[in-house]
């Protein structure tokens, strides 16, 4: 009987100890959550500026162009102020400018530049030089030339004093003397007579062409001041004139 009750109390004991044992052990506590990842920092902001002439003459224009992105704010210098993220404006820029265009965003700041260097404009090209009176007489005014013993006025003659008609009338401060000459063939007298009725000849002429009267006044002097002094008809015909000299 005492040995049955020492087995009782030994398995007990040991049911004793089994629930000790078993009532230390704590269950494990769960694995902490793996921590929130941080946001990722705003993108930076871009920012571009070009100038379609880089090089131009003081009073011409350039354009300058731009383009942002990551941008909230964008302003460029020189007096241009606040812009759209991009776009394009001409500038006329007096002086060798440097433009910068500041893009502004929640990444920060981010600049650009374009330099427009301005250049004098070339000098005026010089006046032209101004003919005297008498530079524009010797350049337009015409000689009337005459067949042997006539007065007549010859076709040729005819479209080389339209031409000296229009000079007169274009300035009538231009007061000329319209010498009659004739070759070195008759008498002194012969030719001064004819020499005389050329000259009126041209002046009759000229005033059927609107040419005032009293801007031209007439002289013969025959064959006495020959522009040719060899003896043939070449020579001859350049004596037989109706000459103008402009008066002094």
């Amino acid at each position: 009987m005492k040995i049955r009750s020492r087995g009782k109390m030994a398995w007990l004991a040991a049911f004793v100890l089994l629930l000790a044992v078993s009532g230390c052990k704590h269950p494990a506590p769960p694995a902490p959550a793996p921590p929130t990842p941080a946001p990722p920092p705003p993108a930076l902001p871009t920012v571009t500026l070009s100038a379609s002439q880089t090089m131009i003459q003081q009073g011409q224009s350039s354009t300058l162009t731009w383009s942002s992105t990551n941008a909230t704010t964008l302003a460029i210098d020189q007096g241009v102020g606040t812009v759209a993220p991009q776009g394009s404006m001409n500038v006329t820029p007096q002086q060798s400018t440097t433009y910068t265009i500041t893009a502004t965003g929640p990444g920060g700041n981010a600049t650009a530049s374009a330099r427009i260097t301005v250049t004098a404009p070339p000098p005026p090209p010089p006046p032209a030089p101004t003919m005297t009176l008498q530079q524009m007489f010797a350049n337009e005014v015409q000689d009337a030339y005459f067949d042997l013993d006539k007065a007549d006025i010859r076709p040729d003659a005819r479209v080389a004093l339209a031409k000296t008609a229009d000079f007169l009338k274009a300035h009538p401060e231009a007061k000329v003397v319209i010498e009659g000459h004739c070759d070195e063939r008759g008498s002194t007298e012969y030719n001064l007579a004819l020499g005389d009725r050329r000259a009126t000849s041209v002046k009759n002429f000229l005033v059927s062409l609107g040419v005032p009267a009293d801007q031209m006044t007439t002289v013969s002097y025959g064959k006495e001041r020959p522009f040719c002094t060899d003896h043939d008809e070449t020579c001859w015909q350049q004596n037989r004139r109706g000459h103008f000299v402009l008066a002094q």
